[in-house]
């Protein structure tokens, strides 16, 4: 079976449950912290994976790991996949839930990728432009440093990319100067 079709399945099942119960603002909140954990800790999966753990155990882990409340809509939900045996999903779910929260409340993600860490004030002039770019819009931003860029930026929102980096510079005159040959 596609393997984004489980995901999507029970993401649409989950955001049409959380709009039932009025409470989808804070399952996204919730299921962007699951995904956070995920990725820091590729401990998680395995843990909720393991056949020698109950599934209330399974429960609590995801619970607290999404800071969830117990009794809520996660719990349920949480409950829910676990008891069709299909955990091994549970990453891509609350994935595809943001995609979908996000999709439906015109969302956009804007990743602002530095050589170094900038100050509030330039970031902030950053972060205009992009607005400036996108009126009406909501915006989530993340940051993140990687040297590779020698420096300037990347900006990157949903699928469009804007590269101001010097290592894009660098290789677009790599490129020049080899086209001459």
């Amino acid at each position: 079976m596609n393997e984004g079709l489980i995901p999507n399945r029970y993401a649409k099942a989950l955001y049409d449950y959380a709009i039932e119960q009025k409470a989808a603002g804070s399952v996204y909140d919730e299921a962007n912290r699951l995904a956070s954990v995920y990725e820091a800790e590729s401990g998680l999966a395995k843990a909720v994976c393991n056949p020698f753990l109950s599934v209330d155990d399974k429960c609590k882990l995801l619970l607290t790991a999404s800071a969830s409340e117990s009794g809520g809509c996660l719990d349920k939900f949480f409950r829910l996949v676990l008891d069709h045996g299909r955990e091994a999903f549970m990453r891509e779910i609350v994935l595809a839930y943001g995609r979908k929260y996000r999709e439906a409340n015109g969302i956009l993600q804007v990743v602002i990728t530095t050589a170094a860490v900038l100050s509030d004030a330039a970031m902030e002039k950053i972060k205009a432009s992009v607005q400036a770019c996108f009126v009406g819009k909501k915006l989530e931003y993340r940051t993140v440093v990687d040297a590779d860029l020698i420096g300037g930026f990347t900006v990157k929102v949903d699928s469009q990319l804007l590269d101001a980096s010097m290592s894009n510079e660098l290789r677009k005159l790599r490129l020049k100067l080899l086209s001459k040959k």
